[in-house]
């Protein structure tokens, strides 16, 4: 089983594929980079394409995505959280167009099933990311966030099984 897993950005959107077995293996990993001066509406549908073409030469059988964070009373977060939702929502339509599975998680969530630790740093995030996949090179900071994703969904998926539950889109929430 395949599951791409997204850290959504308009400039920078990390993405990865695991594949989900007895001991999880990262197929593919890496940061989607648009420029900074191209409109918006094209960095969106340029992810939007890429999106669909890693789904068609993947075929994932779930896409994970990290929920963008917003602190509370920091205006000058709201501009760059707004850019990182309306990326998130590329990936729902991307997902919802093609028929696949979406689940989100929070920063923390992530963190606490990666590195069991729910505010873990960046670096400790590569290094948890890099040991369970047995990965020979460090990740940039957003394709490890992305691999991070998906062994959060995979935690997900072993604490459901062995509880004898099965998760579906949305109660993972």
């Amino acid at each position: 089983m395949l599951v791409l897993g997204i850290d959504p950005g308009t400039q920078n959107m990390g993405y990865a594929v695991v594949s989900l077995g007895t001991q999880p293996k990262a197929e593919d990993y890496g940061v989607i980079s648009l420029p900074r001066k191209m409109p918006i509406e094209q960095r969106l549908y340029q992810l939007h394409t890429h999106i669909l073409n890693m789904v068609a030469i993947f075929n994932p059988a779930a896409i994970a995505v990290e929920q963008p964070f917003v602190g509370k009373g920091e205006r000058e977060f709201i501009g760059p959280a707004i850019a990182v939702g309306q990326a998130q929502a590329v990936v729902l339509i991307g997902a919802a167009s093609q028929g696949i599975p979406l689940f989100t998680y929070s920063p923390a969530q992530v963190k606490l099933a990666v590195a069991n630790y729910g505010a873990a740093t960046k670096e400790q995030m590569q290094q948890s990311v890099i040991a369970t996949l047995g990965l020979t090179d460090v990740p940039t900071s957003d394709a490890a966030d992305a691999l991070a994703v998906c062994l959060c969904h995979l935690a997900q998926l072993q604490a459901a099984d062995a509880l004898g539950r099965e998760i579906t889109p949305g109660s993972e929430r």
